[in-house]
This record gives C-alpha cells, sequence and structure tokens, in this order.
C-alpha cells in the first residue's frame, strides 16, 4: 500500500470547497465546506459568492484534510485539481491553490476533468473500474451518458442533457413547490410518502425518432409548473408528496432507461452512476432492478462520494501517477467549458515537470519555512 501514489485532490467547480487525500484506492481523507446555505436565499448558486466561499475555506479544509489522514504534505506524490468544467471564478481559486501547494511543495501538478473524475470516485467504492465502463453522470449542471475505455486519457460521449440538466429540474420544481433549494433532497424525501403513477408527467425525447442518448427536462419541468398551478387557480390543494413521486419517477424513468439501452447497444456490462442525483433513493432503486433484468453490473459510490468532493479529484490523480499521465504545466488554466473527452490537461510540451530540480534556494526555503 505504500507503493502506491498518495495524492491530494481539490474541487471547487460550484459551491463546495473539497479536499480529499487518497493512496491508491484507498481514501485517507474526504474534507468537506459547503456554502449551500448562503445561496439558499437567492435559489440558487451565486458565482461570486461561491468564489469568496471558496477562497475563505480553502487553506482550513487542506490542513483538515491532512490531518484526518494522518500525512504530511510533504509525503503527497501529487496535487490534483479540477481545471473544468464549473465556474470559472470558483475553479479559478482552487486551480491556483493547487499550483501553490504544488510548486511549493515540488510536487507534480494534475489539472483534471470534473466529470471523468465522478467516474473515478468509483474506484474507492468497488475497486478498480473495468475498462471500457459505462457512466451515467447526473447532477445540477450535468446529465450525460459517457463510455470509458480509459479513464485517464479517453472518456467518449455519448449523450446529454439539451436543455436542464436532471439536478436543475430537481432544483426548480422544488421551488414551484415551495421546498427550498436544493430540491434533491427534500423532494426525494417527500416522493417517499407520495405516489409516483398518481399524475402522468411527460417523459422527454422517448420516441422513436428521438435521439437516443440524450436527455430533456425542460418540458417535464413546464409540465409539472402548469399542473401546479391549474391546481392553485381552481382553489385545490397541491399534493405535494404525489407531485414529487411523478416528477422523480418521470426523471429516473428516462435516465435508466436510456443509460441500459447504451449499454446493450454498446456491449457493455458494467453501468457506473454519480453526480449529485446518484445519491436519490428512487434512481438506486430503478437502476438495481433494471441493470439486474439486463445482466449489468451496476456501480453506485455511496451518497457522499456522488456529490462534489475532493476525494473524487485526488482518485484520478492517482490514477493518473500510477499510470505515468503527463503532468499539467504550471500555467494551467482554469476552463469553465473544459470538454469530457479532456480527462487532465497536460503540459503542451509534453514534458513532465521535476520540481526537485527546477525550484531554485528561495523556492527550497520557502517550502521548509511553510510545511515544518
Amino acid at each position: 500500500m505504500a507503493d502506491e501514489p498518495l495524492v491530494l485532490g481539490i474541487e471547487t467547480s460550484c459551491d463546495e470547497t473539497g479536499v480529499g487525500i487518497v493512496r491508491g484506492h484507498t481514501l485517507l481523507a474526504d474534507a468537506v465546506a459547503s456554502s449551500v446555505d448562503t445561496h439558499a436565499r437567492f435559489g440558487g448558486v451565486v458565482p461570486e459568492i461561491a468564489s469568496r466561499a471558496h477562497l475563505e475555506a480553502m487553506v482550513p479544509t487542506i490542513e483538515r484534510a491532512l490531518k484526518e489522514a494522518g500525512v504530511a504534505a510533504f509525503d503527497l506524490d501529487g496535487v490534483a485539481v479540477t481545471a473544468g468544467p464549473g465556474l470559472a471564478g470558483a475553479l479559478l481559486v482552487g486551480v491556483s491553490a493547487a499550483k501553490a501547494y504544488a510548486y511549493a511543495l515540488g510536487k507534480p501538478l494534475y489539472g483534471v476533468n470534473h466529470l471523468a473524475s465522478h467516474i473515478c470516485v468509483d474506484q474507492l467504492e468497488h475497486g478498480a473500474l473495468p475498462e471500457p465502463t459505462m457512466a451515467l453522470l447526473v447532477s445540477g449542471g450535468h446529465s450525460s451518458l459517457l463510455l470509458a475505455p480509459d479513464i485517464t486519457a479517453d472518456v467518449r460521449p455519448l449523450g446529454s442533457t439539451i436543455d436542464d440538466a436532471a439536478g436543475e429540474a430537481f432544483d426548480k420544481v422544488a421551488r414551484v413547490l415551495n421546498l427550498g433549494f436544493p430540491g434533491g433532497p427534500v423532494i426525494d424525501r417527500y416522493a417517499k410518502q407520495g405516489d409516483p403513477d398518481a399524475i402522468a408527467f411527460p417523459r422527454g425525447l422517448t420516441g422513436p425518432r428521438d435521439a437516443a442518448y440524450d436527455f430533456s427536462f425542460s418540458g417535464l419541468k413546464t409540465a409539472v409548473a402548469r399542473w401546479i398551478e391549474a391546481k392553485r387557480n381552481a382553489g385545490e390543494e397541491v399534493p405535494v408528496a404525489d407531485v414529487a413521486a411523478s416528477f422523480q419517477e418521470a426523471v429516473t424513468d428516462v435516465l435508466t432507461r436510456k443509460a441500459v439501452r447504451a449499454c446493450r447497444d454498446e456491449g457493455v456490462d458494467h453501468l457506473m452512476i454519480g453526480g449529485g442525483v446518484a445519491a436519490n433513493s428512487r434512481l438506486r432503486a430503478m437502476a438495481e432492478e433494471r441493470c439486474a433484468a439486463a445482466g449489468i453490473t451496476l456501480r453506485v459510490p455511496r451518497p457522499k462520494l456522488c456529490t462534489d468532493n475532493g476525494a473524487m479529484v485526488a482518485a484520478l490523480g492517482a490514477e493518473m501517477v500510477a499510470r505515468n499521465r503527463t503532468t499539467s504545466a504550471w500555467d494551467l488554466p482554469a476552463d469553465s467549458s473544459l470538454p469530457v473527452t479532456e480527462p487532465h490537461v497536460p503540459d503542451p510540451s509534453g514534458h513532465s515537470h521535476d520540481d526537485s530540480r527546477s525550484h531554485d534556494h528561495v523556492h527550497e526555503l520557502s517550502r521548509k519555512n511553510l510545511y515544518t
């Protein structure tokens, strides 16, 4: 185990400051500082507030992760950070911090893809990913079907949302129902008390001529809002639990149906589900039922690893180190639209930096002063 790479991961793509430490496929620390309560009164994430929160939380969260893992910063074999996609300002805080720590410590820097990290985190739960892996990623910003022959170098998009992401639809429906923000957990909770067949909400992009693997939840969100409006205009009470259950059923039905179809079409016998919406209890149950019926092995990390966290970034970083992938350059940018086809951002020169030789005497002194 001591020969496996020890990597620190930093995640700041949205509203949570995540710092994880991983040794190989073993999770040693997963520290998170969330600013979700600050955003709740606005009904969604405010980018400027998120960036400021990351700035304040960064150093304390890294220190907490190191303490939890029981390792010193000098013990690290690398520093990984989410380079994109995400909110530009929020990403910039994480990328800047990762550069500073990696340079001061003389460690390799790896800028990695947020979506690929969501796939790789499952290695901390269920061991090495099969190759290829089919992944269904569902969150507030993404709904994607991805085929990953090699999580460090080859991730292929099969389909994605053409409008609202699944998590975004949960947030908007919760707002119409006056249930607060974020919407995913509260709708899941109310849905357990409701009838999923009470209301026949539409299933977007499921017709014979529709794109097989793309998703659309905007029409569903609008249908739910109009149904609720009609009830209220008629002076009738809105059955919140039934609405929540029926809406949730429509979302999970489409997600799992398309994911299983993609596995069959591509001849893949494993399905991994990640992203914040993967914590939804109905999605997990329906995926388990449909995968079992199709002879597909389902892999879903525990809920805490499904939401944005530093552990997933550290997991992908550790895989980069283990497979000797090219490190990122010191001018690594924060790319808010980084495509999933780029699991990491290597140095364009193709050379990995060796900081133990490149730092001058001043930086050697600063490293010792900062981390003794």
